[in-house]
């Protein structure tokens, strides 16, 4: 929840000065739902919250059919503050996968620990069963929807950030989970980590195994820091 009209207008037009396009990448952003529109016209804009149904008396929500209609790619399901702030739990969160199967949109599913998960040693366990629930029902066929973003609670906004040792065991973990319940299939999903990422550590963050990408929070802000964490990607 971050940037006014008048800052949206200036970030565009400062990021459209330092970005250059890469076949072999892809941008996405994720603005506040007003904005959508306009960033959409621009880049691959994706909305950061939905209401799985379809239409009616959800005061305040939106669907994705109203988010498709003014130009959003894909969606984020299950951030870490949708789950703690505004507790979404693990049947909501299946829901909304569902949603994007039948609408067919592009979705990045986050997971994370917290902190007090981790020091009990319980993360690895923890994160395979925010992925097994939300994906319950989720076909194979609809693989090319899906990308996975792990994103430790703990090091959200904090300015720290999971080591190597850390994401390397939790990436890989994620693969192998994947590769169990979709086969060959599960090799192929983009793993994204989200946390704290900043151009102090996204070399090597970008350099640990099955990392396929960042989810950048505070650092996107800054349209030449995003922009360098682009080019080290």
């Amino acid at each position: 929840m971050n940037l006014t009209q008048p800052e949206v207008d200036h970030w565009l037009q400062q990021y459209a000065k330092f970005h250059s396009n890469a076949s072999h990448k892809e941008l996405r952003i994720y603005p506040s739902a007003v904005f959508i529109q306009q960033v959409s016209q621009v880049f691959h804009a994706g909305a950061q919250n939905f209401y799985f149904q379809e239409h009616g008396a959800f005061t305040g929500e939106l669907s994705l059919t109203q988010l498709k209609s003014i130009g959003a790619q894909s969606v984020l399901i299950g951030h870490s503050e949708r789950r703690e702030i505004f507790h979404e739990d693990n049947q909501l969160i299946a829901q909304k996968v569902q949603a994007c199967v039948e609408e067919q949109l592009p979705f990045i599913l986050c997971c994370g620990e917290t902190q007090a998960v981790r020091k009990e040693n319980l993360h690895l366990t923890f994160i395979q069963a925010q992925i097994q629930a939300a994906l319950e029902r989720f076909s194979p066929d609809h693989l090319h929807l899906l990308a996975i973003a792990y994103e430790p609670i703990w090091a959200i906004g904090s300015g720290l950030s999971a080591d190597q040792n850390q994401i390397i065991e939790m990436h890989g973990a994620i693969r192998t989970f994947l590769i169990e319940q979709f086969g060959e299939g599960g090799k192929d999903i983009p793993i994204l980590y989200g946390g704290s990422v900043s151009t102090v550590n996204a070399a090597q963050i970008f350099s640990c195994p099955e990392v396929g990408g960042a989810l950048v929070g505070g650092a996107s802000l800054d349209p030449q820091v995003f922009n360098q964490l682009w080019e080290q990607l």
